[in-house]
């Protein structure tokens, strides 16, 4: 795959060698550090450590969740197939993604599923994910880092042998026999300079700004809305007419979510494009600065829709947004095998496959989102897609995984990154049980590691 990497950022390239870093404090010395608290950075901790590695997890934010949390994508997408006719679904990923999915269940913070057109999703409170996720860090033995972030990589000529960290405590070094970048951005990967790709030469998804709503009479709007978190057309076509009053809303298809929380909706609403019509490419820091501010704006206008034109809602408030605009997409490693659009609309299943995906092509780009559903079947995502072709030591999880732009609109969602996190740590364990690279690990026989911890492969 061509590496389309931007122009204005040439020199992101910050691997280090051990003499280099030779001033700077070894914080820890472990087997394996995780970086990113995303589901596929928990999972990845959590599996690793329960299987006996010293471990350390390190989290730019004060929490762990990611997109899910920090992005408040709110749901545990990916998990039921999709059906026509309104006919019952069932759920084909289990796994360490059905184990944080009971985990939320018992402390009350995951909805009963809700109809997502053919499929099925389910909401969950974002504070209880992070404190789900505090508890199996910790009950594992994981040592957790938040606030730090890794902004350098140690390289013994293409291995990795550590990161460099920096917190308001200055910076330090952390050694590690393996590195797994659950970073969503591969930003372990990038910083030790080995190829990635954004998208579709260069095009990507966009972001949004997600948000909630309450004092919401849920009876009144769901009679209006229906049970479909997708709108139905009279609320697209009441978004198109309400943009005459001067409301900045450019997407008319929008998703809504009954939460946990008595009254209140997750709205899925926004589109962010640079103001100069230019794709917002995160990675820049200008440009995610300006999906922020903008997407605060816009859900301003949103909520205002929402109180003057659907029923229930006239009383609403916003509760918050995202501490971030969710990110659907950024950087994508070039991997040992890579996830094809054509594997996902032929539903392909491999004897290295290390995680099912029902979800539909969600491809976020243009006017309007494009669906693609995969009927009553699912594809799976091959392990070498999580494997750089360049590097040893490290093996990425989440949404970085190497797969072409619109197979990537499917394979993003969080019960996969679970499952991406679980192989990760499978394969790690694998890796210095056995001493050989990752690339040289047999995917089958982390399939089956896999199946046998819970995972329906």
């Amino acid at each position: 795959m061509p590496n389309t990497r931007p122009a204005e950022f040439p020199g992101w390239r910050l691997g280090t060698g051990a003499a280099d870093a030779a001033d700077l404090p070894v914080l820890h010395d472990v087997d394996l550090v995780v970086v990113g608290g995303g589901a596929a950075g928990v999972a990845a901790a959590t599996v690793a450590a329960e299987s006996g590695l010293d471990v350390v997890l390190v989290e730019k934010y004060g929490f762990c969740g990611g997109a899910a949390v920090a992005g408040m994508s709110g749901t545990i997408c990916g998990s039921y197939l999709a059906r026509d006719g309104g006919r019952p679904s069932e759920r084909v990923v289990e796994g360490f993604t059905g184990r944080f999915r009971e985990a939320l269940l018992r402390r009350g913070g995951l909805t009963e599923p809700l109809r997502y057109g053919k499929t099925y999703t389910e909401a969950h409170d974002p504070l209880m994910w992070r404190e789900t996720a505090d508890e199996l860090l910790t009950a594992a033995g994981v040592r957790v880092l938040l606030h730090t972030a890794v902004v350098g990589v140690l390289l013994d000529v293409d291995h990795v042998q550590g990161v460099i960290i920096e917190s308001n405590a200055g910076r330090a070094v952390i050694r590690a026999a393996r590195t797994i970048d659950s970073s969503g951005d591969a930003a372990v990967v990038a910083r030790a300079g080995w190829e990635t790709y954004f998208g579709d030469d260069g095009t990507i998804q966009n972001p949004t700004m997600f948000f909630r709503i309450a004092n919401v009479d849920l009876a009144r709007y769901l009679d209006f809305y229906g049970d479909d978190t997708i709108c139905p057309p009279k609320v697209s076509a009441a978004i198109e007419a309400a943009r005459d009053e001067g409301l900045n809303l450019p997407r008319s298809h929008i998703w809504m979510f009954p939460t946990t929380r008595p009254g209140e909706l997750l709205v899925n609403a926004t589109r962010l494009t640079a103001a100069d019509g230019h794709m917002l490419n995160v990675i820049d820091p200008a440009d995610f600065t300006e999906a922020e501010v903008a997407g605060r704006r816009q859900m301003r206008d949103y909520a205002r829709f929402l109180r003057c034109h659907v029923p229930g809602c006239e009383d609403s408030y916003v509760v918050d947004t995202g501490v971030e605009a969710g990110v659907r997409q950024t950087r994508s490693i070039v991997g040992t095998n890579t996830l094809t659009n054509s594997d996902v609309l032929a539903c392909r299943k491999r004897p290295d496959g290390i995680a099912r995906s029902p979800w539909p092509i969600e491809l976020h780009t243009g006017d309007r989102p494009k669906l693609h559903w995969l009927l009553d079947d699912y594809y799976e995502v091959p392990y070498g897609a999580l494997v750089p072709l360049i590097g040893e030591n490290v093996v990425v999880a989440g949404r970085c995984l190497s797969a072409e732009h619109e197979a990537l609109a499917s394979a993003r969602v969080t019960a996969q990154c679970f499952e991406y996190g679980h192989a990760a740590a499978v394969a790690t364990v694998l890796s210095l049980q056995h001493h050989v690279g990752y690339r040289n690990l047999d995917g089958a026989l982390i399939r089956k590691t896999m199946r046998d911890n819970g995972s329906l492969l």
